[in-house]
């Protein structure tokens, strides 16, 4: 069994399924802690500030961690776009609360006319109008960044749509593909690695679900733990060409 000096681990499926705790999940963190292993939540939510993260595992799961151990696709986005060009300091935003103080304190100006960027992420208030300046934007030249591809989010009515929906609606209106940050994508793991200050040889990617966690970190080149105790089952992992470095029923498993 390898021992990493670090690790990236997705949060709903993997150290709770929407309000369920997941007892061997706190265990894991725990060890992780016991041990000064660093880690970071990698989730590609982009709606909460890292603090409501925290503020959330503490109350619901009695999981105990800080802001420094949350990455979320908003804070990736935000990192992202302030080292495209320095000299590019607007930018207008569909999004929530989260998204837009990650990317305010990156140093930003909203903008609503001629933004350098577009950022496009989940928006519970979206309207016509949000739409309207962002597409008009975009087609005056804008960069057009998506926060996540997610299509659509799991709550306790159904699923319900995600970012990925919000920001192909954008996508269709200028004709333009969106440059995404979350997973799969491996930009938002590139900044979490940053973040960890590691080498991809000494981390893994632990999470629930192979399309997003999985195919991230195989994307990326770093080691992967697929736990079987959200999306992803073993029928479907076994039909894929690249199965991950590790696959458990619990993270009881797992020697840290």
């Amino acid at each position: 069994m390898k021992k990493y000096a670090g690790y990236m681990i997705d949060l709903d499926g993997t150290i709770y399924r929407g309000k369920e705790k997941i007892p061997a999940a706190k265990r894991f963190i725990e060890n992780l802690q016991a041990k000064n292993i660093p880690f970071l939540f990698v989730t590609n939510n982009s709606t909460q500030a890292p603090e409501k993260v925290v503020a959330n595992l503490a109350k619901n799961f009695d999981i105990h961690v800080t802001v420094d151990n949350v990455f979320t696709s908003a804070l990736a986005t935000a990192d992202y776009i302030a080292d495209l060009d320095n000299e590019k300091r607007t930018a207008y935003v569909i999004g929530e609360l989260g998204l837009k103080q990650a990317i305010l304190d990156q140093g930003f100006k909203f903008e609503e006319t001629t933004p350098d960027h577009v950022v496009v992420g989940l928006d519970y208030d979206v309207t016509y109008h949000k739409f309207e300046l962002a597409t008009l934007a975009i087609k005056r030249g804008a960069t057009f960044i998506g926060t996540n591809a997610d299509t659509n989010l799991p709550n306790e009515r159904g699923l319900v749509p995600g970012a990925g929906s919000v920001i192909a609606l954008v996508e269709c209106a200028t004709q333009q593909k969106a440059q995404y940050v979350g997973k799969p994508e491996t930009i938002i793991m590139e900044k979490a690695l940053k973040r960890l200050g590691l080498a991809k040889d000494q981390v893994a990617m632990v999470g629930d679900n192979y399309m997003t966690d999985i195919q991230a970190g195989i994307n990326f080149g770093i080691d992967t733990i697929l736990v079987y105790t959200g999306v992803s089952t073993k029928e479907q992992v076994a039909k894929k060409a690249i199965k991950p470095t590790v696959e458990l029923d619990s993270l009881d498993q797992w020697e840290v």
